[in-house]
């Protein structure tokens, strides 16, 4: 399965505000790894709110999946989803990292998003060797906001 991304760019660690307004501009489709039914919970934030900005998110959690979350099918992994993902958001311990860049690299993702404090430097190395663009210790609930008010969204 391949994403519907543009192929041909050179990998890219998302640093820069216009790189990330223009990497969210043209994504449409989200697999958010590590999906909480609890509201408390920051991912269960998320996932609203990227659906209430237009995105298409297939959470994914195993121990959830069949499950509606959200209005959405749960996923037991980024295996079990049917349609091309243009970027993995990761709600997970740093230490799944490497794993879940064998998996998003297998289902042909080409941006990996990790959240808050979520990090792995080796994997982050590998996911740019591997050609894919990185977003590494940010949140869209925050940048999405934080970009429309600069003006880049």
């Amino acid at each position: 399965m391949r994403s519907a991304l543009p192929t041909g760019v050179d990998p890219l660690l998302i640093e820069t505000d216009e790189a990330l307004a223009a990497l969210l501009r043209r994504v449409n489709t989200i697999a958010l790894v590590g999906a909480s039914h609890k509201p408390e919970r920051p991912s269960y934030k998320v996932l609203a709110f990227l659906l209430a900005e237009g995105y298409q998110v297939t959470p994914v959690n195993p121990g959830l999946a069949g499950q509606e979350l959200q209005g959405q099918t749960v996923v037991a992994s980024l295996n079990n989803i049917d349609h091309p993902i243009d970027m993995i958001d990761v709600f997970r311990d740093g230490s799944v990292l490497p794993d879940l860049l064998a998996e998003t690299l297998a289902i042909g993702t080409p941006v990996l998003w990790t959240q808050l404090a979520v990090r792995h430097v080796d994997a982050e190395r590998e996911a740019l060797s591997q050609g894919l663009d990185l977003v590494v210790d940010k949140c869209p609930l925050q940048e999405i906001p934080r970009l429309r008010e600069k003006g880049l969204l």
